[in-house]
């Protein structure tokens, strides 16, 4: 027992990732080649890429959103947990990052479950609630930029059915939220953010302290 959540240090983080993390081969393959990209440090940890998995698996997700994609690495592990019919809309503004997506989504086998649309997500994430969308998606996962991260999560939770969750990346940001004397704009929103989800009574919440800390909220 203990009553706090124990330090990982390398050598546990090490046995961690050998017993206990189940990581595709081309999960494996994509990490590796994203790790050569100069902004590698956006992408998740395997870890947290199988524990979105889980959780898809276990609310019997078929309708997801995502908010960010990078090279795919979140979309594909979701993907991969979907049935043959589910769907992920996933969001984005880069075809250099997301075009890496696209191979990986083809070898994965799941690029026929994921809706690919390059635009700012509140774009999307707006046209979506004035088709009729709302209260219809199982799970949606932010990982964009914080400056408008409150924006993305309010409207993912309007997306999402009773029921739902909604995951939030990076809400411990470095442990800088914890930082009085950090105040930057990132910083702030997803600071902000965390004391917002904290009391929303529209929601049961867990900040999770894996990778650089996750965010669920469970739409009540």
């Amino acid at each position: 027992m203990s009553r706090r959540t124990i330090q990982v240090t390398d050598r546990l983080y090490d046995y961690m990732l050998r017993v206990a993390v189940r990581e595709p081969d081309v999960l494996a393959r994509l990490r590796e080649e994203t790790n050569q990209l100069a902004e590698a440090q956006m992408q998740i940890s395997p870890e947290q890429g199988q524990l979105m998995s889980l959780l898809a698996e276990m609310l019997g997700a078929k309708r997801c959103l995502e908010i960010g994609v990078f090279t795919g690495y979140s979309s594909t592990s979701v993907a991969l947990a979907l049935p043959d019919d589910g769907k992920i809309v996933a969001c984005d503004v880069s075809e250099e990052w997301t075009n890496i997506a696209r191979r990986y989504w083809k070898e994965a086998g799941v690029a026929t479950k994921i809706d690919l649309r390059i635009a700012p997500a509140l774009e999307t994430l707006a046209g979506l609630v004035e088709a009729g969308e709302s209260g219809r998606y199982d799970f949606a996962f932010i990982d964009a930029d914080k400056r408008n991260v409150d924006a993305y999560y309010e409207r993912c939770l309007e997306l999402l059915r009773p029921g739902g969750l909604v995951s939030i990346d990076n809400v411990l940001w470095s442990g800088s939220v914890a930082d009085p004397g950090n105040d930057g704009e990132s910083t702030q929103a997803l600071r902000a953010l965390n004391e917002k989800v904290g009391r929303d009574e529209r929601v049961s919440m867990s900040l999770v302290p894996i990778g650089d800390g996750l965010m669920l909220a469970r739409k009540r």
